[in-house]
């Protein structure tokens, strides 16, 4: 899996001029599946992202978590994050799950967000998403569950 995590003061999903998803306070997260990933895997990436302590204290230093904010995560099914662009100008995107695998691991990963106790909004996958969003501090973070050791072999 290949995560992008933006903290954000408020982010929307648009498709084909109607809200899907918004969110106030939190994280958007954009999340790419390949043929590797599992749901041990997700469950792995979800408990990082839940627990994730970029938000400030009452220090002004990073040190709590979306859970301990009371923050919402606006999820973004993203195969272009498998984007392969080593050779030529067109991006291939082998790496990518198919369909058939990445739409049951994304339901999986949004319902496991959901089960930590973080309301979750979403978009449609595979469909022509508008994401509007305003990231604070500007804070993103890029997760890949391979760097992490989460993938199973």
């Amino acid at each position: 899996m290949k995560i992008v995590i933006q903290r954000v003061r408020h982010a929307s999903c648009t498709i084909d001029s109607q809200i899907t998803g918004s969110i106030d306070q939190g994280f958007c997260v954009l999340v790419g599946f390949t043929q590797s990933d599992t749901e041990a895997v997700v469950d792995k990436v979800v408990k990082k992202i839940v627990l994730l302590r970029v938000f400030s204290d009452e220090e002004g230093k990073m040190n709590r978590s979306l859970l301990d904010m009371g923050g919402k995560i606006l999820s973004i099914s993203q195969f272009t994050l498998y984007a392969d662009c080593k050779k030529g100008n067109r991006p291939g995107f082998t790496r990518a799950a198919r369909p058939e695998q990445a739409i049951p691991l994304y339901e999986y990963f949004n319902q496991a967000i959901a089960g930590a106790g973080i309301p979750v909004e979403t978009g449609v996958f595979g469909a022509d998403m508008q994401i509007e969003l305003c990231n604070d501090g500007p804070v993103t973070i890029v997760l890949d569950s391979e760097e992490l050791g989460y993938e199973n072999h």
